[in-house]
């Protein structure tokens, strides 16, 4: 029979046909609300909401409020992801579990309620940072760059320590004057002069050594963890075709701020040793000491504030000055969680070398037994050889995670500061 105007076909009611169009309009609303939150326009929700109260099925009401747990189920299922925790909301998840749209997203690795997860195409999630990401971000990009890594922090530790342990030995035979001190003081001025300045030679010589290592690994070392954080593989003769033209702004960044730290410590203190100079021994070694201890605190609050600037000046391709001014903007506002973070990375250093150290005590002491040994015996090219393999053991592997450390932090900072995740997550993408 052929339905006419004013009729209802068989079976059919007035109250289900009015169950039907609300679920109908219920979810047209909910797919509407869906897309208007994709394309970021307010969803078109209507002006007369109803009123706050328990909408369970007991309470007593029309029969759109009394609907059964079936129907409110087919009444949530439908196109689009879920947006709230509640009913109502199409591929929300049901009583049998998660349906339409919202399985692929489980699937995917997506959490079923809030953001999905940050993208990683490398070594570090593209998102602000914790301390313990920052450790974990360096040491696998060690452990999976290790050829190019291991490869450039063995090449310069060897090659700084093997000039040292040269220079250590025949440093010592070529100033003989220094033995008949015997380490005793010095009797004339004369001798005292000597000894200060074979000291400050020696120390002199060892830290020219490092600063040349240290600034070769660090620009290596940075340009590589910069390609790990995007996924892209490099190699050491590429790193150091990449670092090669800001070697010589880098050597000025290593000077500058050691100088800069240095000169903190000789303004504090000179006016406590002029004191004592002058007559006034208690007073000028009290002076001393507490501008020594002023001192400390500029000389950290100067490191930290300038300590990113070394990836700044090899990241950015800017000058020596320009790169200070950037670290110190980064820093500014976060000085407390840098300096967390860079003595972290101090105490990994320091546990590395210690346990080198203690290796090579054991090796020497199983050779060599437990006797005493004399000065000239700690001199001697067997200990200082012992002595530069536990320091080569340690900056192979302290360098790759200092650097490592530095290099992450300043772009954790970025990310925090300037959305660099963005750019980095379009570097990425396009880079495949």
């Amino acid at each position: 029979m052929t339905d006419s105007p004013g009729r209802t076909s068989p079976g059919s009611s007035p109250s289900e046909e009015t169950d039907k169009a609300a679920e109908t309009a219920e979810a047209i609303e909910a797919i509407e609300a869906t897309e208007a939150a994709q394309e970021g326009r307010p969803a078109q929700w209507a002006q007369e909401q109803p009123p706050p109260g328990d909408w369970s099925t007991s309470a007593q009401g029309p029969p759109r409020q009394r609907r059964s747990t079936g129907e409110r189920a087919r009444a949530r299922t439908g196109p689009g992801p879920s947006h709230g925790a509640g009913g109502g909301v199409p591929g929300s998840q049901g009583p049998q579990g998660p349906q339409g749209p919202q399985a692929g997203w489980q699937q995917a690795g997506r959490p079923q309620w809030g953001r999905p997860q940050a993208p990683q195409p490398g070594v570090i999630p593209l998102r602000p940072l914790q301390a313990g990401e920052i450790v974990e971000g360096a040491v696998r990009t060690m452990r999976i760059h290790w050829r190019a890594v291991l490869g450039i922090s063995l090449t310069v530790a060897v090659g700084t320590q093997a000039v040292a342990t040269v220079v250590d030995r025949l440093w010592d035979r070529g100033t003989p004057e220094l033995d008949p001190l015997g380490g005793a003081t010095p009797e004339t001025p004369q001798e005292l002069v000597e000894a200060i300045g074979n000291g400050l030679g020696g120390i002199g010589v060892a830290w020219l050594l490092s600063l040349v290592g240290s600034i070769t690994a660090a620009a290596l070392l940075t340009v590589i963890v910069s390609r790990a954080v995007l996924g892209r593989p490099v190699t050491a003769r590429e790193a150091w075709r990449s670092a090669r033209p800001q070697l010589g702004r880098m050597a000025g960044l290593m000077v500058l701020v050691p100088m800069l730290l240095i000169g903190v410590f000789a303004v504090a203190i000179v006016w406590g040793l002029l004191a004592a100079a002058a007559g006034a021994e208690q007073a000028g070694m009290s002076l001393t000491a507490v501008g020594g201890l002023a001192a400390m605190v500029v000389a950290t609050w100067l490191w930290i504030r300038y300590s990113l600037a070394a990836p700044a000046l090899m990241l950015e391709k800017q000058g020596v000055a320009a790169a200070m001014q950037r670290s110190a903007k980064l820093v500014r506002g976060a000085w407390w969680r840098v300096f967390g973070i860079q003595l972290i990375s101090i105490l990994i250093t320091a546990l590395v070398a210690l346990m080198a150290q203690a290796v090579v005590v054991v090796f020497d002491v199983f050779i060599h037994g437990t006797g005493d040994q004399s000065v000239a015996d700690a001199t001697d090219w067997a200990s200082l050889i012992e002595i530069g393999i536990a320091a080569v053991v340690s900056s192979a592997l302290t360098l790759p995670v200092s650097a490592g450390m530095t290099a992450l932090l300043y772009m954790d900072q970025r990310i925090r500061r300037e959305s660099l995740d963005v750019e980095l997550a379009r570097s990425a993408g396009e880079g495949k």
